[in-house]
Parts: structure tokens; sequence; C-alpha cells
């Protein structure tokens, strides 16, 4: 039973999402868009420490479990469903917004977790409704993107559930806490390969530039704020102190940038940093000290922000120009100017600039490397800082609204909504930067961090400074190329090709070839066999019954003529059957 009932925060999505087709016919849609977040957003401050605990099964649920962990991923993602739906407020169709509202739904059911169970469900939630994000865009290469996405995400799911199921079976306890890399059992490592999917860790990694890029322009919007932060959350929840997951998050971060830097798509390119960015935060996860896990929770937050005003800013242009490849744009800045503006603030936050938000949060989890002598992993950090700033900061930005040709595109500014959309996630990159305080104070941990020192500054000024340069004399060679770059998802894309033709042709013939032999040789046989025992049934089963069944008729009316109804003829029979039998016992 429930012992305590309490609204929570998904429900709120959930209920609003079920009632956006009726607020669309009562022409209020717009106003729901924005008032079912806004509300959201709010009730967070209200949760209590527990609630909605329920006994199902034999199973101890807790539908919501509230610390400082839980509220900086709460606030963040409540506040990025407010931004992403006054972003879309201009798109009509119901169903765009009914699946990012779930989805929405699924990542804080699963941010307020306190089961394995329960993470589950909502983590299922998160895919099924984030795919329609890339449908809805109804070109058949999203139509193929979201399939492969559904089918990776459907596999990772799976390896959860069994690790899951392992984990229980090892204690029969579901409760979602904090394990130590010193005991951690098999179906641990399973689980976290389950949530090191969802966070785009290579080599699982792939389904990620294969299919954001290919969702609707408020879809991606919502993507790239929600799956990988989501699963940056259960990593920290769980994880925090794995080894495993610096090194691989420090991989992340280079890997990420390098696809990054030689990409034409502008979302392709953004696609690749989340890649990177996340990097940083499962690297930060991976050390696992107080302030490493306090720089992965900031960086988790300034990067939704960020991230977000990014995909938006590409995302007007595509939408009033219908293009996002870098060799097809140019000389827009004269024609969108204000997305101009804050697809550059969008560019220096995640590249580090004091006074944005990436300064105050990128630089926590540097520092935490550092102070656990992880040199090795502190200059891939840095390393990949300067790949971010040279790819995101500058090429991108340059090559959309400057570069050296022009595309002959005139377009409108984004619509109205798109820049209030813009316009707060800008303020709030600035807003994190100066007064980083606000952010510090809902970490997790105490910060004891100070991102503007004399050293730090003249630090990201010379890393900052030198990549600037460097793309000012290297600038023919960063132009971008109208070509395709395979990466890991190559694989299962052949793999599925293969299974295809294996399915199309030697199966196919195989099972054509049985089909023939069972119908001329299989189906004749059984057809005999089948005659055979039907001559059987009437000519052998029933001769043998029908005959026995005669012959006792017969034989009963050759008895009956004997039976005269006369006494005195039965009893001398009988003493004559008395007789021949003393005649032969006298004679033996």
């Amino acid at each position: 039973m429930t012992s305590s009932i309490f609204m929570h925060p998904a429900t709120i999505f959930i209920i609003g999402a079920l009632l956006l087709p009726l607020a669309n016919k009562l022409k209020i849609q717009k106003i729901w868009l924005v008032l079912v977040p806004l509300l959201a957003f709010i009730q967070i401050h209200y949760l209590p420490e527990s609630f909605g605990q329920v006994e199902w099964l034999g199973f101890d649920l807790q539908f919501g479990r509230v610390d400082q962990l839980t509220i900086v991923f709460l606030h963040v993602f409540t506040l990025m469903a407010l931004i992403g739906s006054i972003f879309g407020l201009h798109v009509k169709e119901s169903g765009q917004h009914l699946s990012a509202w779930l989805y929405v739904a699924g990542s804080l059911g699963t941010t307020l977790a306190g089961d394995y169970l329960t993470v589950f469900i909502f983590w299922e939630l998160l895919a099924v409704s984030s795919v329609f994000l890339i449908w809805y865009r109804k070109r058949k290469r999203s139509i193929e993107a979201g399939y492969r996405y559904i089918l990776v995400h459907t596999t990772g799911g799976l390896i959860l559930l069994g690790g899951i199921f392992l984990h229980y079976q090892n204690g029969h306890d579901l409760s979602f806490v904090a394990i130590s890399p010193d005991t951690a059992t098999l179906a641990q490592y399973i689980i976290m390969v389950g949530f090191m999917l969802n966070a785009a860790v290579p080599p699982i990694h792939a389904w990620l530039p294969d299919a954001y890029p290919e969702a609707t322009v408020i879809g991606a919007v919502f993507m790239c704020a929600f799956t990988t932060k989501t699963a940056v959350y259960v990593l920290a929840r769980g994880f925090a102190g794995f080894e495993a997951l610096m090194i691989l998050g420090a991989i992340m971060t280079l890997y990420g940038v390098f696809y990054a830097v030689i990409e034409n798509d502008a979302r392709r390119i953004l696609a690749y940093h989340i890649v990177s960015q996340v990097g940083y935060m499962v690297c930060g996860i991976g050390i696992g000290t107080e302030m490493a896990v306090n720089g992965a929770a900031a960086h988790a937050y300034a990067h939704i922000l960020y991230k977000a005003l990014l995909f938006m800013g590409v995302g007007s242009v595509l939408e009033m120009t219908g293009r996002s490849k870098l060799t097809e744009l140019g000389g827009l800045y004269k024609y969108m100017p204000f997305t101009m503006i804050c697809t550059i603030i969008g560019g220096i936050a995640i590249s580090g600039f004091p006074l944005t938000s990436g300064f105050i949060s990128k630089s926590m989890i540097i520092a935490a490397a550092g102070e656990e002598h992880q040199i090795i992993i502190m200059l891939m950090l840095a390393l990949a800082a300067v790949g971010t700033f040279l790819s995101v900061g500058i090429k991108l930005p340059y090559f959309i609204f400057f570069g050296p040709n022009d595309c002959g595109l005139k377009p409108k500014e984004a619509y109205w909504n798109m820049k209030v959309g813009m316009s707060i996630a800008a303020f709030m990159c600035i807003f994190l930067g100066v007064f980083p305080d606000y952010l510090y104070n809902m970490l997790p941990y105490a910060v004891h961090w100070q991102p503007y020192t004399a050293h730090h500054l003249a630090e990201t000024f010379y890393l900052l400074g030198f990549t600037g340069f460097a793309f000012y004399l290297m600038s023919k060679y960063l132009k971008p190329h109208d070509v395709s770059n395979l990466d890991l998802d190559w694989f299962y894309r052949r793999g599925a090709d293969w299974f295809m033709w294996l399915a199309r042709h030697p199966v196919s013939a195989t099972n054509e070839w049985v089909s023939n032999v069972y119908r001329n040789v299989g189906l004749r046989f059984t057809m005999a066999t089948a005659k055979a025992l039907s001559w059987f049934d009437w000519e052998g089963i029933d001769w043998a019954l029908d005959g026995s069944a005669r012959g006792v008729v017969k034989g009963g009316d050759q008895v009956r003529q004997f039976q005269t109804g006369k006494l005195q003829q039965y009893i001398g029979a009988a003493a004559a059957l008395v007789f021949i039998i003393l005649i032969v016992v006298v004679l033996i």
C-alpha cells in the first residue's frame, strides 16, 4: 500500500501530455505548453525528502527520493522543459509536444527513483517517447535513424534489466544506492554498462550522432538535454569512484572533439560535442571525490543550457533555411543577427570562457583530476577544451554566419518564441558565469573551489588565445567538406545489411527449398500414411471389432436355442453333465 501520497513531478508532465490534444482543440495549447512546465519547475522546490513508497508484488518501490544530488538535476530538467516548450510554441503538432513531455517525465521519474525497478520503468519511458521526436521529422533518414535508435536503446534496456535481475538474485534488494568499487559484482557492472550506453560512452556511443541530427528542430533541443544527463545522474548516484569511468570519460572528451572538428553538418558537430562534454562528467564521476562529483553535476547543469542554446541556434537556422550543412551556409549574420548572437554565446560558454557557465563547471573537473595527481587525465581534458573552442566556439558560428562564401539565402529571423527560448538559455549561460554561487549552492557537497583566480584566468586566456590564433592560420585547412565520416555505427549498420542479405537470400532460399521438399515429398508421404492408417482403421480395426461383435451375437443366438423354458429338461441336462464329469474323473 502507498504510505504517502504526493504529486510526482513526472505526473504533472504525463497528465499535461495526455491533455495536450484537448488543449489544442480548445485553442489554448500555447498557454498549456508554458503552464505545465512552469508548474513543475515551481513544484520541485516543495518536494519532501521521501514520498511514493509502494509495496508491489513483494517489492518495495520508492518513486520519490530527494537530496542535493537530486535537486540539481530536477532543477535544470524542469527549467529546460520550460525553455524547450517555449522554443517550440510555433509547432502546432500536439504529438511532438506530447512525446517531449513524456520524455521529460521519464527523466524526472528516473532522477527521483529510489529503487532499480522504478529506474527501469522510467528508463524505458525515456527511450520509447524520445524516438518519436526523431520520427516526427518524417524523412526517410529520420525513420531509419529512429529504428536504429530504438533498437540500440532496447538492447541497452535489456542489458540493464539483466543486471537488475542478477543484482536482486544476489541480495534480494532493489534499493538504488551508491556502490563501492571494491565490492562491485558482475551484476552491478552490467547495470553500469546499461547506464553507460545512454551516456554515449564509446564504443557504445554512435547512436547519438546518428539519431540527434535527424530529429525535429524542437526534438533535438529536448534530446540534447535529457538522455545523456539522466545517465550522468544515475552514474553519479551509483558508481562514483569507478576508475574505468574516469579513463573512459577522458577518452570521450577527445573522441567527440576529433569528430566534431572534421564534421560538416552543424547538428552532427553539436551531437559529437555532447559525447565530448558528457565525457567530462563521466570522468568526474570516475574520479569520485567530492569536488569531482560536484564538478560533474555542475557541468551537467551548465551543459544542458549551453548545448540547448546551440541546438536552438542551429535549429533556428534549419527552420528558416532548411539547411544545416556548413558548406551550404554562410553570410547569415545580415539576416539572423539575434540567432547569431545567441549561438556565439553558446559557443563561448561550451568553450569555457570566463563569465560563462562552462568556465565555472568544466574547470572544477580538471582541477579535481589535478588534485588526485591524474596528470594524463588532466592534460586530456585540457586538450579537449582546446578542440571544443576550435570546432564550436569558432568554426561553427564562423561558417554559418560569416564564412568565405555567401550562401545566397535571405532568411527571416527566427520566430518570436524561438528567440524567447534562446534568450532565457543565453541569459542563464551568462548569469551562472557571473554568479557561480547560484549553482554551487545546489551541488551535493560544499564547494571550496574558486574559479576566478589569476592562475585560472591566465591559463584559460592562453589556451583560448592560442586556439583562436591557430584557427586564423589554418582556417583554409579547417574548411568543412561535404563528406560522410565513418563511426562505430558502421558496424551495426553494415551488420544489419548483412543480416538482411542473409535473411533475404540464403535463409529465404533454404526455407523455400525445405518448403518444396515438404510439398513434393513430405506432404505426399504424409497423405500416403494417412490413407494407410485410414484403411487399417476401416479394414483392420473395424473388421476385428465388428467381427467380434457379430460372433458374440451369433453365439448368443445358438445358445438361445437350448433355452426351452422346461425345468425337467434343465435338470436332466445338468444330471447328464455331472455324470459325464464323474466318468472323466474316474478314467483319469
